[in-house]
């Protein structure tokens, strides 16, 4: 019977953390909409140019997007209307093009830090804070059979 109880009360706990998890998630895209309107940018332009850190391949962004190249594409194809992004040979690869912020792209991108940063829902963890539930949530995500090995 104890067993069973434990059982319960680990149910239980990852219920509770899987509803904290995507609760910030969803304040996380709320925050980021909202910052991206006020800007005149969608939520998807937003993460582009938040993850725009240097020139990159449609595939890295699309990646550091959690989404398909397909849709990185469409949504650069606006950025780039709106001249926040050009297209540039890559330096190794003939096939490829690297994405480049233009001088107003990057001037954009810093005003929306700001923003982002400015009242983030993990504002109030400090940075070290923030490290360790980054660290706990890569632990988490990575392969649950080796992480519960290692208990």
């Amino acid at each position: 019977m104890s067993e069973l109880s434990e059982l319960e009360r680990r149910a239980v706990a990852e219920r509770n953390l899987c509803g904290l998890v995507s609760g910030l998630a969803r304040q996380i895209e709320e925050q980021v909409r909202q910052r991206a309107t006020a800007l005149g940018l969608t939520g998807p332009q937003a993460v582009a140019l938040r993850e725009l850190t240097g020139p990159m391949t449609m595939r890295d962004l699309a990646e550091r997007m959690s989404c398909e190249p397909s849709n990185a594409t469409f949504i650069v194809d606006k950025l780039e209307k709106r001249g926040l992004v050009e297209r540039h040979a890559h330096p190794q690869d003939r096939r490829a093009k690297h994405l480049v912020l233009t001088a107003e792209g990057v001037e954009l991108r810093g005003r929306l830090l700001e923003l982002l940063t400015a009242r983030s829902p993990l504002a109030g963890l400090s940075p070290q804070e923030q490290d360790s539930l980054r660290d706990l949530l890569l632990r988490a995500a990575s392969d649950p059979a080796s992480a519960a090995d290692e208990r």
